[in-house]
Order: structure tokens, then C-alpha cells, then sequence
């Protein structure tokens, strides 16, 4: 009976240890969920974000992990794929706190899902960085808990406008773009701001985001007599709307389109890449000394020996998202989130990607104030499309090239 007993309170014991393990492991770790658009038509803009994000992750866990207070903390992730629907992406960051009890979150990709997922974020008062959703709405609501790294919608085309107007005062423009809230944004800032310059909007016209032929559009373009073109939307339309402008022979001098063009997939589109400008929140050609963290060309390296790809300003996002939560925490000294937020709003640095800061103002809290975009334009490199930095000038790694034939 004794032996029994004593055999009976071991695998107690164990089992009390195997229980207990978990717990323990939890107090090391710090829990970031998120979501990315692993399907749908977000999938390759948000592959790259995601992409950043592991790999601050998997750098940060082998340099033994987040340190506060003589305690180091791996990071683990959490994240589910929202498919690019809006709609789903509110039950998972219900999920990832109720369930998976995130303690902090990063942002879908997209304006429109991270107005989504801002909801969740500020409902249980968990800390959101935002790498991936440039429209400021969401900034404006009183939210406490939400900070955007990458600069703020209505500044995207604001260097394509003014370098248009440099090379052409007199340029027609015709704005044609996906009907989402970031686009439409953007379009909406720069039509104002070409106006203001003295430039005309010949065309205004907004497309689903599902289209697949632009055909129609192209020739309402052709007619409007336009010669500079500015819009476009996410990766999927941009390309394809890039290709069937220069198989249509739209012949414009002047073309930027959001965001396609600021993929290395979209140099296989060829000749109908060349010429085209977009507005870039990272170029590897610009180098900022940044105040920790990696360099340009370390995060470059780096990012191409992992996954066999060049960086694009996604994945630098995604990164940059990650090392300034880092940053925030070392110096709260604390995985407490209102300390953490004190620390973030006193968040004023240069990193690889450029200046940070976010505002304070309770009317935009949390909003991006301090990060500057270039326009980057694909050209012939070494006889093969590639991009260049042609603004603004004193970050040039080559010349504009205008009009657009010129580079073909």
C-alpha cells in the first residue's frame, strides 16, 4: 500500500509538472497576435509586412530575447490569416486577446483592416503598432492604445505632385483609383494638392477593387487627353492596370501608381514598368544612421539572405513595427501597457527606416508625424527594370527620367 501510494504521488507530481511548465514559459514570453493576409487580393503586400515582422521576431529571440528589469522575454507570435476581408479580421483580434491573450498586437495590412482590427484593439486596451494602414481616421476617433509607423495617406503622392510640377507646370492629370478607403485618401490629398500647385484634374474616377480589366477605363483615360496619370490602389490592380495602359498605348509621360510598383515582382512586368514612379515609404538607396537597430544595408542583407528576396518598404515597415515595440518596452522598463504607451508617446528616434514620432495631440493620437516618403521610379539597371530614388533631390541614387518613353 505504501509503495502504491508513493507511485501514485510521483505521477502526481509529474503531471503537476507538466501543468506547471506552460505557466512558466508564459512568464518569459511576451505574446504578439496579428493578422495577415495570407489569401485574397492583399496577400502579396502583406506577405511582405509579415516577413518583417519574423524577422525582428527570430533576431530579437536569438539575441536572447526583449530585456526589462534584468529579465529577458522571447517574443511568440500568434497570427491568422483574415483572407483580406474586413470581416473576419474583428473576430480574430477578438480571438487573439480572449484566446490566445495576446498582450500586445500588431496591425493587419491595409487601411481599411486596420480600422477594422482598431476597434478590437481599443475595446480591451491593447497596444496596436500600425505598419500596414497609412489612412488616419482611425486617429482621429480618441484612440488611446493605436501607432502608426509609416507616414500618413494624405502625404503619399505630395513628392510625385511636386516633382510633376517641377518637370511639367502645365501637366493634365487623370486620377483613377481602387474605392478603398486608402486610396481614395491619398487621390483625395493629391488632387488638392495638384490643384493647388496649378495642375488640372482632368479625370476623377474610382474603380471596385475587384477589377481585373481596365480596358473601359483606359480609354475614358485616353479621351480625357490626360498626359500624367496618378492612382491605382494595391498590388493586383496596380500591375495590371500598369500593363494594360502601356499595351493600350495610353502614351503618358507621367505615371505613379500606389504601391505595385514598389514590389521587386512588379519589375516582371518589363517594358510596361519602366517610367513608372511610386511613392515608397523605405529604399534600400536611402540611408538614414539609426539610433539602434540594424543599418539599410545590414536590414537589406539580412532580409535577402533569409528569404531568398529583396526588402521592400513592407517589410521594412513590418520590421521597424517590431523594434520601435522593443524600443518602448527597454526604456518603460516594463511589459505593463500603460507604461509601455507612456514610453511610446516620448517615442522620438531614427531607425533604418527613417524618423519616428508619433503625436500626442488627443485629437490624432498615436498618428504618424515624423517619417518622410521618397518616390522611387523603375528604371534600367545594369539593362534590367529596377528602381532608383529620384525624390527628393538630396536622396536621388538617379535622375528622373520624364517623360515616361524616355525610359523605355
Amino acid at each position: 500500500m505504501k509503495r502504491a501510494c508513493l507511485k501514485r504521488f510521483c505521477l502526481l507530481a509529474a503531471a503537476a509538472t507538466l501543468f506547471a511548465a506552460p505557466a512558466f514559459a508564459q512568464d518569459n514570453t511576451i505574446t504578439i497576435g496579428m493578422t495577415n493576409s495570407q489569401t485574397g487580393p492583399l496577400n502579396v503586400d502583406s506577405l511582405g509586412q509579415q516577413r518583417g515582422e519574423e524577422m525582428w521576431r527570430d533576431e530579437v529571440n536569438a539575441a536572447g530575447g526583449i530585456k526589462v528589469g534584468g529579465k529577458s522575454y522571447q517574443v511568440k507570435f500568434v497570427s491568422y490569416d483574415d483572407q483580406s476581408v474586413g470581416g473576419r479580421v474583428q473576430q480574430l483580434y477578438t480571438r487573439l486577446v480572449n484566446q490566445d491573450k495576446a498582450q500586445f498586437l500588431f496591425s493587419p495590412y491595409s487601411s481599411g483592416l486596420v480600422a477594422a482590427a482598431a476597434v478590437i484593439s481599443e475595446q480591451y486596451g491593447k497596444i496596436m503598432l500600425d505598419g500596414g494602414g497609412a489612412e488616419k481616421k482611425p486617429f482621429m476617433l480618441g484612440n488611446k492604445d493605436l501607432f502608426m509607423v509609416i507616414t500618413q495617406a494624405d502625404y503619399y503622392l505630395s513628392g510625385a505632385v511636386q516633382a510633376l510640377t517641377q518637370k511639367n507646370p502645365h501637366a493634365k492629370i487623370a486620377m483613377v483609383y481602387s474605392d478603398d478607403p486608402f486610396s481614395k485618401t491619398v487621390l483625395a490629398a493629391a488632387k488638392e494638392q495638384a490643384q493647388k500647385a496649378g495642375l488640372e484634374v482632368v479625370m476623377d474616377e474610382s474603380y471596385a477593387p475587384s477589377t481585373t480589366d481596365f480596358g473601359p477605363i483606359v480609354n475614358k483615360i485616353i479621351s480625357s487627353n490626360a498626359d500624367a496619370f496618378m492612382g491605382g490602389g494595391h498590388y493586383s490592380d496596380g500591375a495590371t492596370l500598369a500593363r494594360q495602359m502601356y499595351e493600350q498605348k495610353a502614351n503618358m509621360k507621367w505615371v505613379s501608381i500606389l504601391v505595385a510598383p514598389g514590389d521587386d515582382k512588379f519589375g516582371e512586368l518589363g517594358a510596361p514598368a519602366l517610367g513608372v514612379t511610386v511613392p515608397s515609404q523605405w529604399e534600400a538607396q536611402v540611408s538614414y544612421k539609426p539610433d539602434f537597430g540594424p543599418t539599410t544595408s545590414e536590414f537589406a542583407k539580412a532580409f535577402e539572405d533569409k528569404y531568398h528576396a529583396r526588402a521592400d518598404y513592407h517589410a521594412a515597415s513590418g520590421y521597424t513595427a517590431g523594434a520601435i515595440l522593443q524600443h518602448a518596452i527597454e526604456h518603460a522598463q516594463s511589459i505593463d501597457p500603460e507604461k509601455v504607451a507612456t514610453a511610446l508617446n516620448a517615442t522620438d528616434v531614427t531607425t533604418f527606416f527613417g524618423h519616428v514620432k508619433f503625436s500626442t495631440d488627443p485629437g490624432s493620437h498615436g498618428l504618424q508625424v515624423a517619417h518622410q516618403m521618397v518616390l522611387a521610379q523603375w528604371q534600367k539597371v545594369n539593362g534590367k527594370p529596377g528602381r532608383q530614388v529620384v525624390w527628393p533631390t538630396a536622396a536621388q541614387s538617379a535622375a528622373l527620367i520624364y517623360p515616361i518613353s524616355a525610359s523605355q
